[in-house]
């Protein structure tokens, strides 16, 4: 009787833990299946924005191997508000950044000077595919000076630049989207003063504007490489069907983010551009430090 009753307890407790592993395992399966559901249906508006404060600093003192005391901030402004529902997806991105670099014994340098304000809608024509429709402005906040010279060579609103033409859109999520638009209007905005004496930014000797027709393709891809750290990859080419078309215009840029909380990463930003009416090379800037963020 007594080894029965042992028995059926253990039958008893065995069937207890199967039951919750296989509610656990149930409802994780229904969480992930509302989470897809949730993904999948119309979610009308959402928006979301971060801010962000780097800073990094380095001092030597009779250090042997060299090197000089410098600071360094910069300032970031993230926010996206997007809509999407069956057949429609309209993106909206703005960033504003701006940066200084400190060495001992000179002036203060730029490190980060952006406006952009990106916006890309799309029609579900089938599938994963969208017809779509992008415009893209770019420009920046402060003046910019030639380092030899001293001389400035840039400030506010100049230059400008406006992308804006339909294509062709394949979005698999948020996340990882290329549109490729092969009828692109391009104009370049400086002031006349900055042309006055010869061409400045692709605009030529005299003028204040350019205007240029094309083709442009523009990728996303953010992904995690593991827990806490995420890539993200913007690349945006543009060829000149009117002058040139085979110097095809590269601006990409990567942004890696090692989350440490809710309010402090190590941020690493990698941005170069190529553009043969501006300089005949590669431009890069890359920028790296401890950030603290806040969401808004």
């Amino acid at each position: 009787m007594k080894n029965l009753l042992l028995s059926a307890l253990f039958l008893f407790a065995i069937d207890s833990v199967s039951a919750q592993v296989n509610e656990k395992e149930l409802l994780k399966k229904n969480e992930e299946a509302a989470a897809k559901i949730d993904n999948e249906k119309p979610i009308g508006w959402t928006n979301k924005g971060i801010f962000t404060l780097l800073v990094n600093q380095a001092s030597f003192n009779n250090w042997l191997a060299g090197g000089q005391n410098n600071i360094s901030g910069n300032i970031s402004a993230n926010y996206d508000f997007n809509f999407k529902n069956e057949n429609w997806n309209w993106d909206n991105k703005i960033i504003a950044a701006y940066g200084l670099t400190k060495l001992k014994d000179q002036g203060a340098q730029k490190s980060d000077d952006r406006i952009v304000v990106n916006s890309l809608a799309g029609r579900r024509a089938g599938g994963e595919w969208f017809y779509s429709l992008f415009f893209n402005f770019q420009t920046q906040f402060d003046s910019g000076f030639d380092l030899a010279s001293g001389i400035k060579t840039s400030h506010f609103f100049s230059p400008a630049y406006f992308q804006f033409g339909p294509g062709m859109l394949w979005k698999k999520s948020d996340n990882l989207k290329i549109n490729i638009a092969p009828a692109t209007s391009k104009l370049i905005v400086v002031h006349p003063h900055f042309t006055q004496f010869g061409p400045s930014f692709g605009v030529e000797q005299g003028n204040s504007t350019r205007y240029e027709f094309g083709a442009a393709i523009n990728g996303y891809y953010k992904f995690a490489i593991m827990e806490n750290v995420t890539v993200e990859n913007i690349l945006n080419l543009y060829s000149n069907y009117l002058e040139d078309t085979q110097n095809v215009d590269i601006d990409y840029t990567m942004n890696v983010v090692l989350k440490v909380n809710k309010y402090m990463s190590t941020n690493f930003a990698f941005q170069t551009i190529y553009d043969d009416n501006s300089f005949n090379g590669f431009q890069t800037r890359q920028v790296i430090g401890v950030g603290v963020n806040f969401g808004f």
